[in-house]
């Protein structure tokens, strides 16, 4: 998985556009709406939307945002239809870029998205074309707060986790996709402080991009910074020079 934990090191410290309170809440309640609405408002039946809920409440997200976020999905409230979208393309040196969406506008998610492509050196691709490159995956964010890295490490692989990770602050756990949830109870269970879980996708092999590093990271920035786009995932990795001069940029 060393793939992944360069790209989450690459997004910790370039700081990705969830950093941005307003757009966290906006992606946040989204994801409430959308739960609710595909598997009911009890968070007890709906692994999703308890999830979201947990996301909404780490993010110190009010507890009336949620539940109105919550009734919007069921009906209860009258409130906008989100589709769910996955768009896919390639970025420099040849990068597999997959792009996810929540939008209540299909033709203005997808001529936007294109304009980022295409503005920022990269171009949109056929439905299927990199989404086999990654591998869906549970990811689990802990803080490391003066913790024993070998005990959070033991703990997250005795409730089955597949890979553990050690970044600057956090500790990031890696599980089945259908065990993100019962792995993330168990953690919280053992008195670990749980600072993000959520679905996400692995790529199965990386490209290096030292030489485009820079031009890369600002298609990705400027795809994460449009409000229907939820996640970005791809497939490259950075030598640690070139991130640390990008990072002090």
């Amino acid at each position: 998985m060393s793939g992944h934990s360069k790209w989450s090191t690459i997004k910790h410290k370039k700081g990705a556009a969830d950093a941005k309170r307003g757009k966290l809440f906006t992606r946040l309640v989204k994801e409430i709406i959308v739960s609710a609405r595909d598997g009911g408002g009890d968070a007890n039946s709906n692994p999703r939307l308890r999830l979201a809920i947990s996301n909404a409440r780490s993010a110190n997200m009010p507890n009336a945002n949620i539940e109105k976020a919550i009734k919007r999905g069921t009906g209860e409230i009258e409130g906008v239809s989100y589709e769910s979208l996955i768009y896919e393309g390639y970025g420099h040196n040849g990068v597999a870029i997959l792009v996810e969406t929540l939008t209540d506008n299909k033709l203005r998610t997808v001529s936007d998205v294109r304009h980022i492509f295409s503005k920022y050196g990269g171009n949109m691709a056929e439905n299927g074309s990199v989404a086999w490159m990654f591998e869906q995956k549970g990811l689990i964010l802990i803080e490391n707060q003066d913790l024993d890295e070998d005990e959070v490490m033991m703990t997250a692989l005795d409730a089955g986790a597949e890979d553990f990770n050690a970044l600057d602050d956090v500790f990031e756990i890696l599980t089945n996709y259908n065990d993100l949830h019962s792995i993330t109870r168990k953690m919280e269970q053992a008195g670990y402080v749980i600072k993000q879980a959520e679905l996400t996708r692995i790529p199965q092999n990386t490209i290096n991009c030292d030489n485009v590093a820079e031009k890369l990271l600002k298609l990705i920035d400027n795809l994460e910074e449009h409000e229907d786009v939820q996640k970005v995932y791809a497939n490259f990795e950075i030598s640690d020079e070139v991130l640390e001069r990008i990072s002090e940029d």
